[in-house]
């Protein structure tokens, strides 16, 4: 089990260690047919499509309901192992790749799966149709075309050989819709489920539950093997804290802080399991560069050189799930920038007192006046935002700004940043697998990808996107990211990151089959669960 000791309070360590020594596996029983799991989501979904939105308010709920074309093992992440697809090759040249689909897979209509619906799905992410938003339409620039050529094939036909192309598809968005549904209406899953997953719908209660019941017509033979599930809406810290000492929910699949953590270990000790892991996640900020003054790019450095991301990293850590100080690329990724280079990038140097220094001076280059306002918009999902949002705040007041914090719904705060309407918003950058690609794609100009909601365009970061993702060279990929960090984040400062995150997931022992990851997009996997034998 991965342990990261990365930000943990010396309480919390003793008392973690202490059930280190004596460990239940989390796998010591055989899986067993039965019983419902609760879990909580701490957000309301702002849609049921996955195709359009990027949030685990989404994905946590209704993902059981569906299946992917391939997907990542949750047993060993970054594997990939076949869901819809049963097997599949690539050419020589890495420009087609062909899978054969399972036999006999239904959809909860009783419909059955062919290449058609495979088809319909990918074409939606790919190449949406005018007015229809896919949230990762950029990560597949180099497919040329999606073709069915008989009911059990699908072939995806690429511009160039695409690294971890295979990875890229079982995003854990991909979900697989049924091209009838999608040829009358491209926007009715926002608000409708129908997929072949393991779990069918039975309600939802806006901000109450969302509840699913076991599809006995699933193709893998034998499972899921809960009856059921139910996603319980708690938003409230205090609340989804009690819920897990309680044993009311078995697990949050997103995270904890430190100290929330240490107290769910002292009230259930032996009982709780805690995986941790690095996050492939950040909070960042988006500038909207559509609003004065935040077009001018002297504006923009000043309020990242502003942030004491350093002192921040050892206060937060303490009190919230952030810490590890990186560009864009996960801090101890494959392609994660140095420190020795990071500390040359606006707002990453140690000396802050020079830092806020030029910042004030650019201030004024730019005609901002002392005491000049603006409001920064974020999200009301209270872990890590509401820290990070009062951080920012306070660090800006030390370059004489004034700036308002304003906490939004989720769909609320997401329908303003799509809309443009905002100035400041704290914004998250999540993924699903460490790859340029993924982390890169969402900074492109925004008449590339919808999920820039900066409004800049940037062709230059446009070029060099297209350009690592071409380059087959590590090393010649490696520079080009680097340049790509270094316009984004120093030259333009088009947002900026503040800190990664640290994922400490506790959960009942009686949850069995679960292993965290580094996202908190490929779980949960609920057709891989059970509960243990006594728990119901």
């Amino acid at each position: 089990m991965p342990r990261v000791r990365w930000g943990t309070a010396a309480a919390g360590l003793v008392v973690v260690a202490a059930l280190l020594a004596a460990p239940v596996p989390v796998d010591a029983q055989q899986p067993r047919r039965g019983g419902t799991l609760s879990y909580a989501v701490s957000a309301l979904p702002p849609s049921f499509d996955a195709h359009r939105e990027t949030t685990f308010a989404m994905i946590h709920p209704i993902r059981p309901h569906y299946n992917l074309l391939v997907k990542f093992d949750p047993q060993n992440y970054p594997k990939i192992v076949p869901d819809l697809a049963e097997s599949w090759t690539s050419s020589r040249d890495g420009l087609t790749w062909t899978f054969k689909l399972r036999q006999g897979v239904k959809f909860h209509d009783g419909a059955v799966l062919t290449s058609r619906d495979v088809k319909a799905s990918f074409d939606k992410i790919i190449f949406p149709p005018e007015g229809v938003v896919s949230a990762r339409q950029a990560i597949y620039q180099g497919v040329r075309a999606v073709e069915a050529p008989d009911p059990q094939t699908v072939v995806f036909r690429l511009k160039w050989p695409v690294p971890s192309f295979l990875e890229k598809l079982a995003s854990p968005f991909n979900w697989i819709y049924k091209a009838d549904i999608l040829a009358r209406d491209p926007r009715w899953y926002e608000r409708n489920v129908m997929g072949t997953g393991p779990f069918r719908f039975v309600e939802y209660v806006r901000g109450a539950r969302w509840v699913g019941r076991r599809n006995e017509d699933y193709f893998e033979r034998g499972k899921p093997y809960l009856d059921g599930y139910t996603a319980l809406f708690i938003s409230s810290r205090s609340a989804l804290i009690a819920a897990l000492k309680s044993g009311q929910v078995l697990i949050e699949f997103r995270g904890v802080s430190p100290a929330e953590r240490d107290d769910i270990v002292r009230t259930l000790g032996p009982r709780v399991n805690v995986q941790e892991q690095p996050w492939l996640c950040n909070l960042i900020v988006a500038f909207n560069t559509r609003r004065k003054p935040f077009d001018d790019a002297r504006v923009r450095r000043a309020l990242t050189l502003a942030v004491d991301r350093w002192s921040g990293s050892r206060a937060l850590s303490q009190i919230a799930f952030v810490g590890p100080v990186g560009a864009v690329m996960r801090p101890g990724s494959e392609f994660a920038m140095p420190e020795a280079e990071l500390v040359r990038l606006a707002g990453y140097g140690r000396d802050i007192a020079q830092a806020r220094a030029q910042a004030r001076a650019l201030l004024r280059e730019a005609g901002v006046p002392e005491g000049f306002g603006f409001t920064l918009k974020n999200r009301d999902v209270q872990m890590p935002y509401e820290p990070v949002g009062i951080f920012l705040v306070d660090q800006w007041r030390q370059i004489g700004l004034n700036v308002q914090h304003v906490q939004q719904e989720t769909a609320k705060y997401l329908a303003d940043m799509r809309a443009g309407d905002y100035e400041a918003s704290v914004d998250f950058a999540c993924d699903f697998i460490d790859d340029p690609d993924v982390q890169l794609a969402k900074f492109v100009s925004s008449d590339v990808n919808p999920l820039n909601y900066g409004g800049y365009i940037d062709r230059q970061l446009d070029l060099l996107f297209v350009q690592q993702s071409r380059t087959a060279d590590r090393a010649k990929r490696l520079e080009i990211v680097r340049r790509f960090e270094r316009r984004l984040l120093d030259e333009q400062a088009y947002v900026m990151y503040v800190l990664w995150w640290q994922r400490i997931i506790p959960h009942w022992r009686t949850l069995q089959g679960y292993k965290t990851t580094t996202n908190h997009y490929v779980e949960p996997d609920l057709a891989e669960y059970w509960l243990a034998e006594g728990s119901q």
